[in-house]
């Protein structure tokens, strides 16, 4: 098979026409979106650096997954960035970090004025507004391109969130717009989000809330699995029922599929997973933006925190050990506790999602992007992990009330949430009274408290902040700005 790959796809300068556009990395997501590219029309140039032993990453692609497909494959860099049509486009699919600069300045020596790479890996997005500046030194475009929806989105319509060079963007819209997932009015899930690093900040929050959503649905199962002592079947099922309603999207579908499966013995496999989860990182990077931005993100960051106590399952075990024994409280009519629960989750995640949009407003403020929410919302409907009606109500409000800056401004959208919120605290009530962990219900519920109070005791710190350390304070009988410091001693 090697030498049949050697004369049918391996680059000649002479005797090839160039491609379309070049995919450097063939790791699952970019061999997916290879062939993604190739089956939308595009002639698709392939390289992979040396995996290491005789047989390369690209020899096993080219000859048992795109045998017959409109591909070049390349042996080495210079031939790799000569097979592509100028002003080249070359999409990146290489770990965040190190990597992707060591593969640009790879590749910056052959390139040419307004030829652009396009980073589709999870990177950092100060990295990204770090690469653009120092690149288009060189005259050449960098777009930091969020790309979400797994294995099976790259390979059949991802959601896909550009940023960085806006003249790059208008070069391969066509082609990006193309491979895109499609949403269900037939536009493709793929939207120019702003400059630099506003792509990957997106996909960076796009990240986050899908923490926050993983969160709230575990915490739902755990609730009818400890407390209303449903079989797994049975969660399933009502997952599926939920999914026909207002909660219906991609992570529901996928939790009812996961209660439905069994293990080789018959038994549900969900019930033998460690309950340890793991993170890539980004659920963080997620929060400590918001800390910079002194953005509240307390959903977020209670489903960040809350993996990181998973995976102390051992200090975990210790401790339970030392219980007198657990609280018990008589559950309601299962249907009646279900329905609750049910609003709860809508409830948590309509404000997941606020406190998502408003940290990437705030972003947008603070590094001049003008991200568009309407944009981002409707990128996120297709493709993507966190694909739900609920985003609906995210556009609906943003197209009604252009100048918000948080969805709880509208009327509408915090009617929505004050009318399932009911089932909220039912929902953390039950959690206290049962000795079950719901941290991300929890915060959501206080997160709607907290925004609809108009005074909270912060006076009281600010207080005992001037009493010991003489920060000053603000009064309430006095214009905002003039500051005051009281020897409380006396």
């Amino acid at each position: 098979m090697a030498e049949t790959f050697d004369h049918q796809f391996l680059y000649n300068q002479k005797s090839m026409k160039k491609s379309d556009i070049g995919v450097f990395g063939l790791g699952v997501m970019g061999r997916n979106l290879a062939l993604n590219l190739e089956e939308s029309g595009f002639r698709v140039s392939v390289y992979n650096r040396m995996e290491g032993g005789e047989k390369r990453i690209l020899d096993e692609f080219i000859d048992e997954e795109a045998e017959g497909n409109d591909l070049i494959g390349c042996r080495n860099v210079e031939d790799f960035v000569e097979s592509i049509k100028p002003p080249r486009s070359i999409l990146l699919m290489v770990s965040a970090g190190k990597a992707v600069d060591a593969v640009i300045d790879q590749l910056k020596p052959h390139l040419e004025t307004d030829d652009m790479i396009i980073d589709g890996g999870n990177s950092h997005f100060d990295d990204t507004r770090r690469r653009v500046e120092k690149l288009s030194a060189a005259g050449v475009h960098l777009v930091g391109m969020g790309v979400s929806g797994g294995e099976e989105g790259a390979r059949f319509g991802p959601s896909l969130m550009p940023g960085g060079s806006e003249q790059a963007w208008r070069s391969i819209k066509p082609v990006m717009e193309a491979i895109a997932a499609k949403a269900e009015d037939g536009s493709p899930c793929c939207r120019w989000m702003g400059g630099d690093g506003a792509g990957h900040f997106v996909k960076m929050v796009h990240n986050g809330i899908e923490y926050g959503d993983m969160q709230i649905i575990a915490e739902a199962s755990h609730l009818m699995r400890s407390v209303i002592e449903m079989t797994a079947d049975e969660i399933s099922q009502v997952f599926r029922e939920w999914n026909s309603g207002k909660l219906n999207g991609y992570l529901t579908e996928i939790t009812a599929d996961i209660f439905s499966a069994r293990d080789e013995d018959g038994e549900p496999l969900v019930e033998k997973i460690l309950d340890a989860a793991g993170q890539k990182g980004t659920g963080r990077w997620t929060v400590i933006a918001a800390l910079e931005l002194g953005v509240p993100l307390p959903v977020i960051t209670s489903a960040v925190y809350s993996r990181s106590f998973s995976a102390f399952k051992d200090l975990r075990v210790r401790i339970s050990g030392m219980e007198s024994g657990k609280s018990s409280a008589k559950t309601r009519e299962r249907k009646s506790t279900l329905d609750e629960l049910e609003q709860a989750m809508i409830a948590a995640r309509l404000m997941n999602l606020a406190e998502g949009f408003f940290l990437i407003h705030s972003a947008s403020e603070q590094y001049g992007w003008e991200i568009d929410p309407v944009s981002v919302a409707k990128t996120w409907r297709g493709g993507c992990i966190i694909r739900s009606a609920l985003l609906e109500d995210v556009i609906t409000t943003f197209e009604k009330h252009p100048d918000v800056v948080h969805l709880l401004q509208s009327p509408e959208y915090f009617g929505e949430i004050e009318s399932f919120v009911g089932g909220l605290v039912s929902a953390v009530a039950l959690a206290g009274r049962t000795d079950v962990p719901v941290p991300a219900l929890s915060s959501a519920l206080n997160q709607l408290y907290t925004l609809r109070s108009g005074e909270l005791p912060a006076n009281v710190i600010q207080a005992q902040r001037d009493y010991f350390g003489a920060h000053t304070y603000e009064r309430t009988d006095r214009p905002r700005g003039d500051f005051f410091h009281t020897d409380w001693n006396e």
